[in-house]
């Protein structure tokens, strides 16, 4: 559906802000996670704040999909805003950790809906060709709120106390929710009846769940019991789900969709950004306070540098996909330069002036950057236009899983690792930064020299998984994006390889 310049730059607005206010709840909040815990009273509670948020934006995705394949983009999207506008108000007048944890399970809920719609709604008002630049736009949501995030979370926190963390919401919501009733189209599902997968659903749901709490209960020792039974809950609950997608007339993950190449390679390569980048950014900070003897401050400029390459090749790329209709080349030299860089920081010396590292995981950023909305855009035009919600919640799913499990094992890794290698006298479940720099020098060298060690199997293993992305990346066909409106009965993978 064409949209006029301008109804089209409001559209963009819209949903750049909403982008913008869901991926920055996954941020904002982290510091003033120990304001909010101390005054309400329940510091045990305190994860769940965060683990609430991100579990519920998690399963919810390929439900939400679905149900904007067979209500319509429109009606989720709008959905969606207005249910996160009155969960961060609820946020807010929180008066116990409960209360809390209840209203993030809503914002998360709701975040998923932003997110998936926006991306959907692109796909739709836009052909091929200009798809990969507004999405790289709507992209830059996610490592604008990394950058910026954690500082105005604090800031809020200082000045105006922590319920404005989410009160911020809604006056930016509010206009972006008056720009949506104007410039979004109404995107009414296809013609033929719709059915919609609720035994898949629950099944998947279930099993989605199992999985995160077993990967966050995996690195807590007294949560052992808890993980084995969650992840057998989770081995039998995708076991049946994929018993009985393979029986549904219309599934919420269509496993037939993966027979096509496109599909099938841009998976993969969504699943790696998860896997090789976002798993490991977390630890980048206490990696360099600890290894290079790094305030917690300056510890923060290397996941900056990362990110902001991540933002600035992101935008660049899309513009060039857009203005060339070429595609393939950029996650092959994505992935190239991800592994590149990996492979750079598992050899590097510990020691070296900070801005080695910088420079190294600023390449890895900018080859994530390469390929991290334009793979999405590219697999929606791989499949028939009411199937749009669907594949985009697919791909969303397959990067958010990936973080998850690879998060959790890296933090095992590390967590084993670190102690079994300390000398006695030193407890790795005390070990902090500042205690370590208050140490004597031999302590400093034994402890970077320990930290250094545990972490090349990690950077090297991450430099792997993008060397597997350059093969996914060569598998994608060749062609070019079309100008051309796509019918909802077409599908892109035949004009793609013309």
């Amino acid at each position: 559906m064409p949209l006029s310049p301008l109804r089209l730059r409001l559209l963009v607005t819209s949903l750049l802000s909403v982008s913008f206010l869901g991926a920055l709840d996954h941020t904002v909040v982290s510091t003033s996670l120990a304001t909010i815990a101390g005054e309400l009273g329940a510091l045990q509670l305190m994860s769940w704040v965060v683990v609430g948020y991100t579990l519920a934006s998690t399963v919810l995705l390929p439900v939400l999909g679905k149900l904007g394949d067979v209500l319509g983009a429109r009606r989720i999207f709008l959905g969606s805003l207005v249910m996160f506008l009155a969960a961060s108000l609820a946020c807010g007048f929180a008066h116990d950790m409960t209360w809390l944890i209840a209203a993030r399970v809503l914002q998360g809920m709701s975040s998923a809906g932003l997110q998936l719609m926006s991306q959907t709604i692109i796909a739709q008002v836009t052909t091929q060709r200009e798809r990969p630049r507004y999405m790289a736009i709507i992209g830059a949501a996610f490592p604008i709120a990394i950058l910026i995030g954690p500082v105005l979370g604090g800031a809020i926190t200082d000045y105006w106390g922590w319920q404005w963390v989410f009160w911020i919401n809604i006056p930016v919501g509010a206009a972006a929710l008056v720009l949506a009733l104007i410039a979004v189209p109404h995107l009414e599902p296809g013609p033929t009846p719709r059915h919609f997968d609720v035994a898949g659903a629950a099944v998947f749901t279930t099993a989605l769940v199992a999985l995160v709490l077993a990967v966050s209960w995996a690195t807590e020792r007294t949560a052992g019991p808890a993980a084995a039974v969650a992840l057998a809950l989770s081995i039998v609950g995708f076991t049946v789900f994929f018993l009985v997608e393979r029986r549904a007339p219309e599934p919420i993950v269509p496993f037939h969709f993966f027979a096509n190449r496109t599909i099938a390679a841009g998976t993969a390569l969504s699943a790696i950004i998860g896997v090789g980048l976002f798993s490991i950014t977390a630890y980048l900070p206490t990696y360099f306070q600890m290894a290079y003897q790094a305030t917690a401050t300056v510890s923060g400029l290397v996941p900056i540098a990362t990110v902001f390459g991540m933002l600035i090749s992101n935008l660049l790329t899309g513009w060039l996909a857009s203005r060339t209709g070429r595609y393939r080349i950029f996650p092959i030299l994505g992935t190239s330069l991800g592994a590149a860089g990996l492979f750079a920081m598992a050899v590097l010396p510990v020691g070296l002036p900070l801005w080695v590292p910088m420079i190294a995981m600023s390449v890895v950023g900018m080859g994530t950057g390469a390929f991290m909305s334009l793979i999405v855009a590219v697999v929606q035009g791989a499949v028939p236009a009411s199937q749009t919600g669907t594949i985009t919640a697919t791909i969303n799913l397959v990067r958010q899983v990936g973080s998850t499990v690879a998060t959790a094992v890296i933090g095992g890794v590390i967590g084993f690792g670190v102690a079994a290698l300390l000398p006695s006298g030193l407890d790795a479940s005390t070990l902090t930064p500042q205690l370590v720099h208050a140490a004597d020098p031999a302590v400093q060298a034994r402890v970077a020299q320990i930290y250094g060690t545990v972490f090349i199997p990690i950077f090297i293993a991450l430099a792997i998984t993008y060397a597997v992305g350059i093969i996914a990346a060569v598998l994608l066909p060749h062609g070019w994006l079309s100008d051309e409106p796509v019918p909802a009965s077409h599908t892109t993978s035949e004009s793609l390889s013309a």
